[in-house]
């Protein structure tokens, strides 16, 4: 389906067409048209990040218009913010695509574009990977590249960020400039002590007062020559010492700032940006924009209605031993050293685990299971239903369990009345849900739905299958997988997770150290990167959806291939 844009829009394919076919004075009627192009896809095709992307509607058009990208490296951060710069960088017409199987990414992706410089997905990168291009720049004296970081005031949170920028500050010929995306919020409203010194910064008349002047004179005074410079430079560190220092987070680590400005004056923001291309070293603007910006039914939501910790999950971790959402999984070291070592009762809730859908390869928790079951003192689980996930938890927290992670899909849940009371859970035992005699099928996690319906849909044609809810990848079933080993000698494992070192392979691993002989199938994610699409486009790609667990169950049992179309729609 082609989409409409607007007279100016319609004429840019890349930046170029931009910058050579537009005055400034455009800028604002190619920001309000790109505005209504994204509004009227995603309105048709849903399942997009709506509000980041128009709430830097204004500051994207600025940025490709004063810069030569994609010679000039531009990294967003996150990427949800992206859709305008998708547009404008020649993927008008593949648009509508956006998150859709076989479509474009709905972030920012190198193999998809030349002006998409670095891959993102996760928060809080774009400084340290803005820093290493400029610094590469650097070396290979290209003294008038660019390179631009947009991070939002949410991603600023993180270490990460403040890593980027205290390096930085290092790096004080680097050709850097940071911008601050403050739109209070960035994923979800924006809490913590930062967010408050944005806030004074933006509200600080004085010290921006005092700033602009005393920038002013400095420039002056510099113009006289080489001693007035050093006199320049020495008054600027001595106010960065008192004023600036007591005022200014960024000016104490040697970036410039300026702002705050307003990121839905276009004009504006492109007279800044192109007085900032002139200033060497680390710079930063701060701009205040909304999120959700020009369409009043984003504008109109309740701010107020959500309140959670940071994205500076390192931070959040230690203090209340909680792990956020992915993509941002727990991170390895911490783990290791600030939990399992010491052997703390800490609970880790993983969700969206497996393959999300349309967020695509940067959010898929892929690797969950086979990283954290190698941990020691570590349990690892995954429920099959919402019954399951309600147990495990009340499970977890009862005294002296250890770190225990429970691991749970994105989406919608199987069962209607699971507020059932609670029941505590054998640490390490499994469930046999069907009995059977002709093969063996295993699984964790939500597949067991899969399988299930594969069962029933295998009852007409005799074949005899049994199915185990192992619930536990570590410490794993050792009584269940003797049953097993000794009875079957087909067996079939299923994990929505990475076949390498995951649930399969643990379950390999003990028929080798016990001798047992079996021939043994694994479903699950292959050793790649999967791209997005829905959650069952990918299940069926992986081939762990029903239709794939009922064609493997008829290859291992050599059922007729004239049932293979026998099944129908179902979980999977």
């Amino acid at each position: 389906m082609l989409y409409k844009a607007g007279p100016y829009l319609e004429q840019i394919i890349t930046p170029n067409d931009l910058r050579e076919k537009f005055t400034i004075e455009d800028l604002p009627q190619v920001s309000d048209e790109l505005r209504q192009y994204i509004v009227d896809v995603i309105s048709e095709i849903g399942n997009s990040h709506f509000g980041a992307s128009l709430g830097v509607v204004e500051l994207t058009v600025a940025l490709h218009y004063v810069f030569n990208t994609p010679d000039d490296q531009l990294v967003w951060d996150v990427g949800h913010q992206a859709y305008g710069h998708k547009i404008l960088t020649g993927r008008r017409e593949q648009f509508h695509t956006n998150r859709i199987k076989g479509g474009i990414s709905g972030f920012p992706k190198r193999s998809e574009s030349e002006y998409d410089t670095f891959g993102v997905g996760h928060s809080s990168t774009s400084i340290s990977a803005a820093l290493g291009m400029a610094v590469a720049s650097r070396y290979k004296e290209e003294k008038n590249r660019q390179h631009i970081a947009v991070i939002g005031d949410g991603a600023m949170t993180a270490g990460m960020a403040f890593e980027g920028l205290n390096h930085a500050g290092f790096e004080k010929d680097a050709n850097l400039l940071v911008i601050l995306n403050d739109n209070c919020m960035s994923i979800d409203p924006n809490v913590g002590a930062l967010k408050e010194y944005l806030t004074d910064i933006t509200t600080s008349h004085t010290y921006n007062k005092v700033k602009d002047e005393v920038w002013k004179m400095l420039g002056k005074i510099s113009k006289f020559g080489p001693d007035a410079q050093t006199i320049a430079s020495k008054i600027s560190h001595a106010l960065k010492g008192s004023i600036f220092k007591q005022s200014n987070l960024f000016e104490s680590l040697n970036f410039r700032y300026f702002g705050p400005v307003d990121g839905h004056d276009v004009i504006g923001m492109a007279k800044i940006l192109e007085d900032l291309k002139d200033i060497p070293g680390p710079k930063i603007l701060h701009c205040i924009t909304k999120k959700g910006g020009g369409y009043k039914y984003s504008e109109e939501g309740n701010p107020t209605q959500w309140h959670a910790p940071g994205i500076f999950n390192k931070d959040t971790g230690e203090i209340v031993k909680i792990i956020p959402k992915s993509p941002q999984p727990p991170k390895y070291q911490d783990v290791l050293h600030d939990v399992a070592l010491q052997n703390l009762n800490v609970v880790f809730c993983l969700d969206r685990g497996g393959l999300v859908g349309a967020d695509g390869a940067t959010h898929h928790g892929a690797y969950d299971l086979a990283y954290m079951r190698h941990i020691p003192n570590m349990i690892v689980s995954a429920p099959m239903n919402e019954k399951e996930l309600r147990n495990l938890m009340y499970t977890a927290q009862l005294e002296n369990k250890g770190p225990f992670t429970i691991r749970y899909p994105r989406g919608n849940g199987v069962m209607t009345d699971w507020k059932t009371p609670f029941e505590e859970i054998p640490v390490g035992k499994g469930r046999k849900v069907v009995n059977g005699n002709d093969i063996a099928v295993l699984t964790i996690g939500h597949p067991g739905n899969f399988v299930q319906k594969a069962i029933e849909e295998l009852k007409p044609l005799g074949a005899s299958v049994a199915h185990y809810d192992m619930r536990f990848v570590k410490p794993i079933d050792e009584v269940m997988l003797h049953e097993v080993f000794s009875k079957f000698k087909k067996v079939i494992t299923v994990e929505d997770g990475c076949l390498m070192g995951g649930f399969g392979s643990a379950v390999i691993e003990f028929m080798a150290d016990n001798n047992y002989h079996a021939e043994v199938t694994r479903l699950g994610i292959p050793d790649q990167y999967i791209n997005h699409g829905t959650q069952k486009e990918l299940w069926e790609e992986c081939g762990f959806d029903t239709n794939g667990i009922l064609t493997t169950i008829k290859k291992m049992l050599n059922i007729d291939s004239a049932f293979q179309n026998l099944s129908g729609s179902g979980v999977g």
